[in-house]
């Protein structure tokens, strides 16, 4: 059975009785070139753990089980779940799971699958999920080396986002704060089946040792973060105050001005840098 062949993937889904589902965001892979391009991009050897999020038919899987030493391969699908183990079943290094990675305990999962080791995720990300996986991710970069993974063009526009961009938001300086992203390489919406509506493309997260800015209090430099980008037109010191850490105007518009900023100004022309000077400033004694 070829996992690529889009016969084949009709042939074998009438057998088990399914159809790709748009509730989960269903768009299976079939260019042999991205799969293989995909797989070598994530530097992979026979001692890492692999964690695959929405395994599919289980083309990248089956790949991903010759590139690595083990896969985990969470699928939330439970339709696929039958068809997985039969075409998986020659792969003894892989683990199949069902269920919503979003509501996996990520770090009990390393700790049965890849105890002592970081995982490298390798997936084609449903669609309609991709950023919440993905900063979820980042939230457990102590258990996780790198993220290659297929996404919506957009949203890989909006990783490597730049400030003053229209892309540019919370998840360009999440990203950024916790990884070098770099683009692997544009996929078409024929490379699937069905196609998508929009372009693809492979990203990968490469972790950094340490994050792109020191800052005390990294949990508020995100509050912030997102309640600048949340009221992305107001005026740093209206965004701010809905915050809810407290800060009064004053405080607010003292910081900024320490900055050398005018306070009309907006968070979407600030660097990563620049929000964690303020959250510096914010935290420090002469501002209580």
């Amino acid at each position: 059975m070829n996992l690529t062949n889009r016969k084949d993937i009709h042939d074998l889904m009438t057998v088990y009785g399914i159809a790709p589902r748009k509730k989960y965001g269903q768009n299976f892979l079939t260019d042999t070139g991205v799969l293989d391009e995909i797989v070598a991009s994530a530097e992979l050897s026979g001692e890492d753990v692999a964690l695959e999020i929405g395994p599919g038919l289980g083309a990248l899987t089956e790949r991903l089980a010759r590139a690595a030493g083990k896969v985990i391969a969470v699928e939330i699908d439970d339709g696929l779940i039958p068809l997985l183990k039969g075409t998986l079943s020659d792969y003894g290094n892989v683990s199949l799971i069902h269920g919503d990675v979003m509501k996996m305990d990520l770090d009990a999962l390393c700790d049965e699958h890849a105890p002592g080791k970081k995982l490298h995720v390798v997936a084609n990300l449903p669609y309609y999920i991709t950023t919440p996986i993905v900063l979820m991710l980042l939230e457990h970069g102590d258990r996780i080396s790198d993220v290659t993974v297929m996404i919506q063009k957009e949203v890989a526009q909006r990783m490597q986002a730049e400030p003053g961009s229209k892309e540019y938001g919370a998840l360009s300086l999440a990203v950024q704060y916790y990884c070098d992203p770099e683009i692997v390489c544009r996929v078409s919406p024929d490379s699937f089946y069905p196609a998508p509506e929009v372009e693809s493309v492979v990203i990968r997260l490469r972790g950094r040792e340490t994050p792109r800015v020191t800052v005390d209090d990294e949990k508020l430099m995100f509050d912030l973060i997102r309640a600048t980008f949340n009221m992305r037109r107001k005026t740093m010191p209206n965004a701010l105050m809905s915050a809810g850490r407290g800060f009064t105007r004053e405080q607010v518009e003292k910081a900024l001005k320490d900055m050398g900023k005018e306070v009309t100004v907006r968070g979407e022309t600030f660097s990563l840098e620049e929000f964690a000077m303020l959250t510096g400033l914010l935290t420090s004694k002469t501002l209580h």
